[in-house]
Order: structure tokens, then sequence, then C-alpha cells
């Protein structure tokens, strides 16, 4: 209860960020490729700059 007011962090933002596109980039992997990997592509980004915060 205490938390439920408690803001996100950044790398929290950044996860959950970088979960949604993994999830859109695994449904549309057998649909359509150039759309996934623009999805991964983006994904990637994300998880970079998680890397660098977490430095």
């Amino acid at each position: 209860m205490f938390g439920l007011f408690k803001k996100k962090s950044e790398l929290e933002k950044l996860q959950e960020q970088y979960e949604k596109l993994m999830k859109r980039w695994y449904q549309v992997s057998a649909i359509n490729r150039s759309e996934s990997d623009t999805l991964y592509a983006e994904a990637e980004a994300i998880l970079n700059k998680m890397e660098a915060l977490r430095t």
C-alpha cells in the first residue's frame, strides 16, 4: 500500500518498454519480417540505454 504512489525509475520504465517491444516482435516475427526487424532494433536500442544506466 505504501508503494502505491511510488514513481517508477527510468530503468523500470525502459524495462517495461523493452518487454512490450519483445512481445510484439515475437508476434510479428512469423508474419512480417521487415517489421519484426524494426521492432527488434528498437528493443536493442532500449536495452543499450538500460545497460548505460546500470553502469
